[in-house]
């Protein structure tokens, strides 16, 4: 079964906690404390698998959670990191978050790509000494690990997208110029997955052409099979417009030709500005004058025409000799850059719930939003620390730190942040 988008849930590992330990050893007074730290959450990591063409996998199974980070220990012994929950994609998946649409990763290549990272282990009861505060009695429990609603898509990794009505003849043309096996039939939707073909030019030249199932009116909104495949166009360098120039099937040519690239321009208005290439197939089911019509036609709005007969590859060198010629022109395949976390406005923070807690002068600040605002913050850039800042104030923390007594140089614990506190 082919299936191509799917949601499901991912969870990366909690961080371990760190310890409250302290040194106990014949002959050795005070030993102070030893609390080891909580080791890192598993991450969730995407990785491409070349044997794999299809989500159905993730039908079945839609809740990924990695493991949690080892307790740290006493003895200065800090927890075991967790092993990393690897999941494996088709290659050119692109994961988004759920809700947002925001782009996470693209897997086009085969490096692993982590998508949810664990979270941090927490600090033991040692990193809290100092010549005032000799025995801690507190430590950091870890950090949650991220977690996500995702969406995948697979949109297929080809350098050449091929479109057209049902029964124009782009099966047989695929079957003709590569290894390709798709079913061919004399029925419309006789296609009903992409096909993908490697098609062999001169010694070590090649490129990849993928077969898109038939494209009708209205293929934008969902009819026919046009909808649930026109995301595998996206990626490609190069569009060959398969066109019955015959007419066999009692359309237009004209028309057929005008009703695909408003389907592809309604889907995604950058496939209008994609190169194409046309070409005009069955040709022998017509005449010179028919055929010269349409070329005429096609030629006016800037396009190359190529008269072929796919069922006896009459032609067909010709046409990929100039598919090839086009492709050395233009870009690599279209890579989707994964979208920082946004910005979490002031005005819509508003005054949110943190808990504060009070250990040895050290005061602990959490809640849950805080964790999302911190991943949005880069400490060494001026403007984002004055965006914090801004923030705990807008926010309520500072007025919820004053609340419990903090005074001038004391210190603020903020999950894997620290700062003293200056009024």
């Amino acid at each position: 079964m082919f299936v191509d988008i799917a949601k499901i849930f991912i969870k990366a590992g909690d961080g371990g906690d760190g310890a409250v330990a302290f040194h106990r050893e014949k002959y050795v007074a005070s030993g102070g404390p030893d609390g080891g730290d909580g080791g890192r959450g598993g991450n969730i990591v995407f990785v491409a698998d070349s044997n794999l063409s299809t989500l159905a996998d993730f039908r079945y199974k839609r809740k990924y959670t990695a493991q949690k980070g080892e307790n740290g220990r006493g003895g200065r012994c800090n927890g075991k990191k967790a092993e990393d929950l690897i999941i494996r994609v088709p290659k050119g998946t692109v994961i988004r978050e759920a809700e947002s649409g925001r782009i996470l990763a693209d897997i086009s290549d085969d490096e692993p790509v982590i998508v949810a990272k664990g979270g941090k282990g927490g600090w033991g009861n040692i990193h809290f000494a100092t010549p005032t505060r000799q025995t801690p009695r507190f430590a950091k429990p870890g950090l949650p690990g991220e977690s996500y609603e995702v969406q995948l898509e697979l949109k297929l990794l080809a350098d050449v997208g091929i479109v057209g009505f049902p029964n124009v003849g782009k099966s047989t043309f695929i079957s003709v110029v590569s290894e390709a096996k798709p079913i061919i039939a004399n029925y419309h939707f006789t296609t009903i997955t992409p096909v993908l073909g490697v098609v062999r030019m001169d010694e070590g030249s090649s490129f990849v052409m993928a077969d898109i199932p038939g494209l009708i009116e209205g293929a934008h909104d969902g009819t026919g099979l046009g909808h649930q495949f026109l995301r595998h166009v996206e990626r490609c360098r190069l569009l060959v417009h398969i066109v019955d120039v015959s007419g066999s099937e009692g359309r237009d040519p004209k028309k057929d030709f005008e009703t695909i690239n408003d389907e592809l321009r309604k889907f995604n208005p950058e496939l209008a500005e994609r190169p194409m290439i046309v070409a005009g197939n069955k040709c022998d089911l017509t005449d010179d004058e028919t055929v010269e019509d349409f070329k005429r036609y096609v030629e006016e709005r800037g396009y190359r025409f190529f008269p072929i007969m796919a069922a006896i590859a009459y032609q067909v060198e010709p046409l990929l000799k100039a598919i090839q010629e086009q492709l050395s022109k233009l870009p690599p395949i279209t890579r989707y850059e994964a979208e920082p976390a946004p910005v979490i406005p002031e005005e819509e923070l508003g005054r949110q719930k943190v808990t504060v807690t009070k250990h040895d002068e050290v005061y602990f600040v959490e809640g849950e939003w805080l964790l999302r605002l911190l991943r949005t913050i880069n400490f060494d850039d001026s403007e984002s620390l004055q965006y914090f800042q801004r923030v705990l104030i807008s926010s309520g923390v500072i007025d919820a730190l004053k609340e419990a007594g903090i005074r001038e140089g004391d210190t603020v614990s903020m999950y894997d942040v620290e700062f003293d506190f200056v009024e």
